[in-house]
């Protein structure tokens, strides 16, 4: 009797479900996009009751779409955005203020405060991480300060925290979890002892109540409430949408790295069973625990790359579908000099310039819409060379990338990728891997894989784009676009 594995990707932009064979092969899927809230300038917020919505209803979709009930799936696994904070009242279950996103900048002042008092230091050695407001800590913060009555009831015990996994996970089994990943990613948890820190919660100001169990990734989290889907469903897996990724390209050895191209970019490296610091200003984070085991990798982070051409679509209106991008780079080539730098909520790795703001350079009077979008285009491509240039100056540099996420589509980005990082690019035949690597760890924890080796051999490479561009090309394009860059960046 064949068996399923139902992945919940709860996405920046999009809820979506999608049910997977034994194989890895995707049987059925549902997506629902929802409301993005901008309500003041690098302010960004989701409902989170919408959100739950929509993953209840592309659930039930994707079951119905694949004539399958709740009876024929073994196990859940849940990814999600990361970072995304919520904080919700136990008994009712609704939030206290909007979840605020991870792309969110408010708190960028508090975090040049204690920049400034010396103490991103000691925060990067326990976390891996440094002091921005992307991560979920500051955001906590924020809210228990400026919320009426919500730090009373925080210290009381009444309200609970999460990232969006937690509040998944509570909305669908009243457990009140998280794993290793996501919490990595909070600057409250210590990557070496696997727990929250308290010095850190001391730090932050946040009470140790709001906090979830913090478990490994592929482990039996709960089970859902009968009521949801008409019989009760094993949680079994749970990562962060990037970890999720590498696990879903079967990125299992140390050096094997993968790119994700969603909304944001972000760039992976597994790093094996202990934790490398970086001195470049990338992020040593928790790549998965099974079992006893846990992984570590090495991590770039882009806000925009996918979101760039939704802005050129949505905001500019130089395009109507993000398909009509192809043609149009391939009509202007790789050797475009007009430079677009996508700082629209500042700069992630390896600059962390929360306050740089986008522009486009290099206008001339022959510039038209296709070499802004062309420009558009290889933004994601020279910020990939950026993540990669600060791994190979922590000395470590993969042979070769597996990339996914909706952009990969694109054969003209990838081989400009290729070209730019002068690596082999693999694309798989299943791109969906965020949502594949959760299923995964649903499905070992749920005896359907007995290892990952097991895991390992469902990988299949789809197409391979190799080096083209010469050397001196490559090195021109790119020195134009560190040039660019550095007239947006505000910090050294």
């Amino acid at each position: 009797m064949t068996q399923y594995l139902m992945a919940i990707d709860q996405g920046t932009s999009s809820s979506r479900a999608i049910i997977f064979n034994e194989k890895g092969q995707a049987v059925a899927q549902s997506q629902q996009e929802f409301t993005q809230y901008f309500p003041e300038d690098g302010w960004v917020e989701h409902d989170p009751a919408e959100i739950i919505v929509s993953v209840l209803e592309v659930c039930k979709d994707a079951l119905k779409k694949a004539n399958l009930t709740a009876n024929d799936i073994a196990s859940i696994g849940i990814s999600n955005q990361r970072e995304t904070t919520v904080i919700w009242d136990k008994e009712s279950g609704e939030a206290v203020y909007n979840a605020i996103v991870w792309q969110d900048r408010r708190t960028a002042d508090y975090c040049a405060e204690l920049k400034e008092k010396g103490l991103e230091e000691g925060v990067n050695d326990k976390t891996g991480l440094l002091l921005d407001p992307y991560f979920s800590a500051t955001k906590v913060k924020w809210i228990l300060d400026n919320v009426a009555g919500v730090r009373e009831k925080a210290e009381s015990g009444q309200l609970l925290f999460g990232t969006i996994d937690s509040y998944l996970l509570w909305s669908l089994t009243g457990e009140h979890k998280t794993d290793v990943t996501n919490a990595s990613r909070t600057l409250m948890c210590n990557i070496h002892s696997l727990s929250w820190d308290k010095e850190l919660l001391t730090l932050f100001n946040i009470p140790e109540l709001l906090l979830p169990t913090i478990q490994p990734s592929s482990c039996v989290f709960g089970h859902t409430h009968e009521a949801l889907f008409g019989s009760s469903i094993m949680v079994g897996g749970m990562a962060g949408d990037q970890q999720a990724a590498l696990i879903g390209q079967a990125c299992f050895s140390e050096g094997m790295a993968k790119s994700t191209y969603g909304t944001g970019c972000f760039m992976m490296l597994n790093t094996g069973e202990k934790p490398r610091k970086s001195a470049h200003r990338l992020l040593t984070t928790v790549a998965y625990q099974i079992g006893d085991v846990t992984h570590y990798a090495l991590e770039g982070s882009i806000f925009m790359a996918g979101a760039t051409i939704q802005w050129i679509r949505d905001g500019l209106k130089l395009i109507e579908n993000a398909s009509e991008t192809l043609d149009m780079a391939q009509s202007v080539g790789a050797n475009n000099h007009v430079y677009m730098v996508p700082a629209f909520t500042g700069l992630g790795a390896p600059y962390w310039d929360p306050n740089a703001r986008g522009a486009i350079m290099g206008l001339t009077r022959d510039t038209g819409i296709a070499e802004i979008v062309t420009a558009g285009l290889q933004s994601v491509c020279y910020q990939t060379k950026d993540l990669l240039e600060a791994m190979a100056k922590d000395q470590v540099t993969p042979s070769r990338l597996r990339v996914d996420g909706g952009m990969v589509v694109n054969d003209w980005v990838m081989q400009f990728l290729s070209d730019i990082l002068d690596l082999p690019i693999e694309r798989p035949v299943v791109t969906e891997t965020t949502a594949l690597g959760v299923a995964y760890l649903a499905g070992l924890s749920c005896g359907l894989y007995e290892n990952l080796e097991q895991i390992s051999e469902l990988w299949a490479q789809e197409h391979q784009f190799s080096p083209e561009l010469a050397a001196e090309k490559r090195e021109q394009l790119y020195k134009g676009w560190l040039d660019t860059v550095n007239r947006v960046r505000t910090a050294p």
